[in-house]
C-alpha cells in the first residue's frame, strides 16, 4: 500500500509539474500574443479629415520607420514629447510626434490636437497624415519639413535669412493665424507661438505646428487653470490668469515679429529686471530702429536709397509688432489687420 502511494507521488511529481509549467507558459504566451496583436493591429487613424481618408500606420511600422526611435532621427523635443524623422517602406519621409506618456495631460492634448486638426486645413499649417494610438502609445504622423524651423534659421551660423524671406515667413504665419481665428466655424487658438513652432517646407513656405490649447467654440475668452505657453511669448493675461483668446495669439505674434527682425530672444540675457524685448523695441521706435534690428539685414556700405527703404520697411514691421503687444487685449490689432498691413509692406519693399 505504501509502495502504491509512493508511486502515485512520483507520478504526480513528474506529470503535474510539467503540466503546471506548461499552463503558466501558455498563459504568458496568450498575454503576450494579445498585447502583440493589440499593438500590431492597425491603430486608430485620422480618417475622414476634411472628407479624406488617411493611410493607417501600425506601431511596428513607426518603430521600424524611426529605427526604434534612434537618437539620430530625433529632430525636435517639446514639453509633450519627441519628434522623429521617419521613413516607411514606400520611401515616404515623415515627422512623427510621439507623446510622452509620463507627462500629465499629454494624452488629453493628443486627443485635442486630433479633434482640432480634423476640422482645419491650410497651406500654412503643418499637414497631418495620420495618427497612431493604443492604451500606452500615441503619435501623430506629420508631413516632414526638410528646412527645419525658424529658430534654426535665425540663430544658425551656417544659414541666413535676408529681409525679404523673413518678411515672407511672417506673412505666412499671419495667414495661418488669420485662418485659425476666423477662417471657419471653429475658433482655434494656438497658444504657443514661437520660432521652433514655425516649420519650413522645401520651398521655404512657413507652416505653423504644435498647437497649445487649441480649440474654442466661441470668440469669448476662456480661463484655464493651467498655462501651457512659453515664457517670453505669453500674453500678460494668459501668463497671470490663464485667460485664453485669439488676442493672446496676436500678442505672441508681435513678440515673434520682434524676434524675427532683431534676432533677439525674449529671454535673452540682456533682458533683466524691467527691461524686456518689448520695452527695448518700444524705446528704440521710431528713430533708432536700425540700432536694434539684426545687423545682417543691411550693410552700412549700402547706398543711401537702399538704406532708407530698408529702414522704412523695418520701422513699419516693428510698428505692427508694438500694436500686437499692447498690454490690454482690446487694444491690440487683429490678425486681419496684421495681414493687410504686412502684405502692403511686402509689396512696397519688393517694388524695383
Amino acid at each position: 500500500m505504501r509502495r502504491r502511494n509512493g508511486m502515485k507521488k512520483v507520478i504526480l511529481k513528474f506529470v503535474l509539474g510539467p503540466v503546471v509549467a506548461g499552463a503558466i507558459l501558455m498563459t504568458i504566451f496568450i498575454i503576450w500574443l494579445l498585447k502583440y496583436r493589440k499593438r500590431n493591429d492597425q491603430l486608430i487613424p485620422l480618417t475622414d479629415w476634411n472628407g479624406q481618408s488617411h493611410k493607417r500606420f501600425s506601431y511596428y511600422e513607426i518603430v521600424r520607420g524611426t529605427n526604434n526611435f534612434e537618437e539620430s532621427n530625433l529632430i525636435g523635443k517639446g514639453s509633450l514629447g519627441m519628434v522623429y524623422k521617419g521613413k516607411f517602406a514606400n520611401e515616404t519621409v515623415v515627422a512623427i510626434k510621439v507623446f510622452n506618456v509620463q507627462v500629465q495631460d499629454a494624452f488629453k492634448r493628443f486627443d485635442l490636437e486630433c479633434e482640432v486638426l480634423r476640422n482645419i486645413r491650410h497651406r500654412n499649417l503643418v499637414k497631418v497624415i495620420s495618427s497612431c494610438a493604443n492604451l500606452d502609445f500615441k503619435a501623430l504622423v506629420l508631413e516632414y519639413m526638410p528646412n527645419g524651423d525658424l529658430d534654426y534659421w535665425l540663430y544658425s551660423h551656417n544659414n541666413f535669412l535676408d529681409l525679404v524671406p523673413r518678411l515672407k515667413i511672417m506673412v505666412d504665419v499671419a495667414c495661418a493665424l488669420e485662418y485659425l481665428h476666423k477662417g471657419h466655424s471653429l475658433v482655434v487658438v494656438h497658444c504657443d507661438l514661437k520660432p521652433s513652432n514655425i516649420l519650413l517646407d522645401g520651398d521655404m513656405v512657413a507652416r505653423v505646428s504644435d498647437f497649445g490649447i487649441s480649440s474654442l467654440t466661441a470668440h469669448d475668452p476662456v480661463a484655464l487653470t493651467k498655462t501651457l505657453g512659453t515664457i517670453g511669448y505669453m500674453a500678460p493675461e494668459y501668463g497671470s490668469q490663464g485667460i485664453v483668446s485669439t488676442m493672446g495669439d496676436v500678442y505672441s505674434y508681435g513678440i515673434l515679429l520682434m524676434e524675427t527682425f532683431t534676432r533677439k530672444k525674449p529671454v535673452d540675457d540682456q533682458f533683466v529686471g524691467e527691461l524686456t524685448l518689448k520695452r527695448w523695441v518700444a524705446e528704440s521706435y521710431p528713430h533708432r530702429v536700425m540700432d536694434i534690428v539684426d545687423v545682417n539685414l543691411f550693410s552700412r556700405d549700402d547706398d543711401n536709397e537702399h538704406l532708407l527703404a530698408t529702414e522704412s520697411c523695418l520701422r513699419s514691421v516693428l510698428e505692427i509688432a508694438l500694436e500686437c503687444t499692447a498690454d490690454l487685449p482690446q487694444d491690440r490689432i487683429t490678425m486681419d489687420d496684421v495681414l493687410v498691413r504686412l502684405n502692403k509692406i511686402q509689396t512696397l519693399h519688393n517694388k524695383p
